[in-house]
C-alpha cells in the first residue's frame, strides 16, 4: 500500500496537470484507507448516516459529477478541524461539530471542504511540490516513521499535515465554492461566516482548541467580511427560502454529545 501511494505521488509530480479523475479517486481511496487506520473515526451508525446524508446532499449537486461516491467521516477528536483528500473523502472533527449551533454552520464547513475537492486544490499542491517533499509528507502522515510531536499532532487533530496549508487564494476560492454549494443544496450560506466568527471568538478564549483549524485554514476578520459580501449579492427572496436548521440536525448533535468522550491524544515520544 505504501509503495502504491509513493508511486501515485510520484506520478502526480511527473505528469503535471495530467491527473485523471480515476487516478484522483484511486489516490484518495488509498489515502482514506491509511487515514482511517490511524485516526479515531467514529463508527456510530446513526451519526455516520446523518453526516453522509448531509454531505451528499451538497456534494452530489456540484460540478464534480465524475466523483460517483463521496464519503464523509467524523474524527473522534476534541480538536477543531476539518479536511478533505482527493476523490471525495471529507473528514470533520467531533470538536468542530460540537461547536456548531445550527445545521447550516456544519453544512458550510462541508461545503467549503467539498469546494477544495471540486477545485482539486490538493492535487495542485502535490503538482507544485518537489517529489522528495511529497514523499516525506506522505511518509510522515501515512506511516509511523515521524515520531515527533508535530508529526503525531498532524494525525491526532485531523490530518492537518496531509498537505501543506492551503494558500489564501485557495481558501477564498473554496469559500466562494462553498457558498454556491450550500445554496444549490437549499441551505443558507450564512452559516459559513457565522462558523468563522465562532472559531475566531474561541481563538481569543481557548486558542489551543482551534490551533489545528487555523494552522490549515488561514483566516482573519477579512474572510468573514468577504463571505458576507458574496452572500449579500444573493437575492434576499432566495435566501429566505433556504434552510438554517432542522430537528434531525439537533438530534444528530445530541447523538454526538451522548457518545463516550473523545480519546486523549497520544503524548509525543
Amino acid at each position: 500500500m505504501r509503495r502504491q501511494l509513493a508511486g501515485l505521488a510520484l506520478a502526480v509530480t511527473l505528469t503535471g496537470c495530467g491527473v485523471s479523475t480515476q487516478q484522483e479517486i484511486e489516490m484518495g481511496g488509498q489515502y482514506a484507507q491509511q487515514i482511517n487506520q490511524q485516526l479515531p473515526i467514529i463508527n456510530d451508525p446513526e451519526a455516520n448516516r446523518y453526516i453522509n446524508l448531509l454531505g451528499d446532499s451538497i456534494a452530489r449537486l456540484t460540478s464534480r459529477t465524475d466523483i460517483p461516491d463521496w464519503k464523509f467521516f467524523i474524527v473522534d477528536s476534541r480538536e477543531v478541524n476539518a479536511f478533505a483528500v482527493p476523490g471525495g473523502y471529507v473528514y470533520v472533527n467531533r470538536g468542530l461539530i460540537e461547536r456548531t449551533q445550527r445545521m447550516d454552520q456544519l453544512a458550510g464547513v462541508l461545503g467549503h471542504e467539498i469546494g477544495h475537492v471540486v477545485k482539486r486544490h490538493s492535487i495542485k499542491q502535490m503538482q507544485q511540490a518537489q517529489g522528495a517533499n511529497v514523499g516525506v509528507t506522505l511518509a510522515c502522515v501515512l506511516t509511523r516513521i515521524c515520531e515527533s510531536q508535530a508529526g503525531q499532532a498532524a494525525i491526532q487533530v485531523g490530518g492537518t499535515a496531509l498537505f501543506a496549508k492551503f494558500s489564501r487564494a485557495d481558501e477564498t476560492e473554496a469559500d466562494e465554492e462553498g457558498i454556491q454549494n450550500v445554496v444549490r443544496a437549499g441551505i443558507s450560506p450564512n452559516g459559513i461566516p457565522e462558523m468563522f466568527q465562532i472559531l475566531l471568538n474561541e481563538r481569543q478564549s481557548n486558542p489551543s482548541a482551534v490551533e489545528g483549524w487555523f494552522a490549515t485554514h488561514p483566516m482573519e476578520e477579512d474572510r468573514i467580511a468577504n463571505t458576507r459580501a458574496i452572500i449579500a449579492q444573493i437575492n434576499p427572496a432566495v435566501l429566505r427560502t433556504l434552510s438554517t436548521d432542522s430537528q434531525r440536525y439537533q438530534q444528530f448533535k445530541a447523538r454526538i454529545r451522548s457518545l463516550p468522550p473523545s480519546p486523549t491524544p497520544r503524548a509525543s515520544r
